[in-house]
């Protein structure tokens, strides 16, 4: 379903009216059945070049991430709201949020994760439906309805490249302190470290 989805986009191609210059669609990666599942807000050099999302340094961050909470990046579905990456890497517009939120959506639906961490701003923003702050919104618990009507919990934080340039223990222990939430939401073991060690 996942394959018929990229094919759908790639007819569609909703990006094109913004973003004409890339290398490759990228579109999402990870296991279909996943319980968790990460969106980021767009991909970069590294994952234009691949066609698979968070491969670059921001992407080791979160492998790290990822390991941390006890699980391997095969065990999760990683996906970008942005299929494509734009112009020098800038942040995703509103306009082009909306034009791939549609497959991004039916994305969540056809993984039907257990819970969705959402990497930064612009995906908290287009998965939340918010004006908020990334201060008001890391570390709580909202929801997401998705097309089917099936609802995922939320847990928004930082983006790992936000982290990479931010990299202070206080930051680290945010967005650690987030991540622990969604191991619990998950009833998976308790880690015996944190993330970014």
């Amino acid at each position: 379903m996942l394959d018929e989805l990229r094919a759908r986009y790639e007819r569609d191609a909703p990006h094109a009216p913004f973003i004409t210059s890339f290398t490759n669609i990228v579109f999402g990666d990870g296991s279909p059945t996943a319980r968790l599942m990460f969106i980021g807000e767009a991909p970069g050099e590294q994952e234009d070049l691949s066609g698979v999302p968070f491969v670059g340094r921001a992407g080791q961050l979160l492998e790290r991430m990822i390991n941390a909470m006890g699980l391997q990046r095969k065990d999760v579905y990683i996906a970008n709201v942005l299929k494509v990456r734009p112009p020098n890497n800038a942040t995703p517009t509103i306009e082009e949020s909306k034009a791939s939120a549609p497959y991004l959506y039916e994305q969540i639906d056809i993984v039907a994760p257990e819970a969705i961490v959402t990497l930064g701003l612009p995906a908290s923003r287009t998965i939340l439906a918010t004006e908020e702050s990334m201060g008001r919104l890391r570390g709580l618990w909202s929801s997401f309805r998705a097309p089917s009507g099936l609802e995922v919990p939320v847990m928004p934080t930082y983006h790992p490249a936000y982290l990479l340039r931010a990299y202070t223990t206080e930051n680290r222990a945010k967005v650690w302190s987030d991540l622990l939430k969604v191991v619990e939401r998950l009833g998976l073991p308790l880690p015996k470290r944190s993330a970014g060690e």
